[in-house]
């Protein structure tokens, strides 16, 4: 069954607020007047799952290899261990930046699986 709009938007928010309490932000506020924009203090945390300058250092950072491909559910991308089918996001950029925040928060909560691949 597919999301609603304002369900993928709310599940793009909870994996920006796991992948910020995993980076060390523990002071995390949604502010009604921003709603979606998570705040430390006075401090915008990135939208890591919704915006390719915020999405794109993570790639980097983790040196996660990209890779697309389709099978009988369409057309989808792996990050590291992480796959993401298109038809489940709005658009294939999204995918693939929900995929790369997924793969980064496997990663720090499972640091011995990357080093045991």
């Amino acid at each position: 069954m597919r999301m609603t709009d304002e369900e993928y938007f709310r599940s793009c928010v909870a994996k920006e607020r796991q992948l910020a309490h995993l980076l060390g932000h523990h002071q995390i506020e949604e502010c009604y007047e921003s709603a979606g924009t998570l705040w430390e203090g006075t401090h915008k945390l990135p939208l890591w799952s919704r915006n390719w300058s915020a999405c794109a250092p993570l790639l980097v950072q983790h040196r996660i290899a990209l890779h697309f491909g389709s099978d009988a559910h369409g057309d989808f991308v792996v990050a590291g261990n992480t796959t993401q089918h298109f038809a489940d996001h709005p658009n294939a950029d999204r995918a693939v930046m929900l995929a790369v925040v997924k793969e980064v928060i496997h990663r720090l909560e499972h640091p011995k699986a990357l080093k045991a691949a």
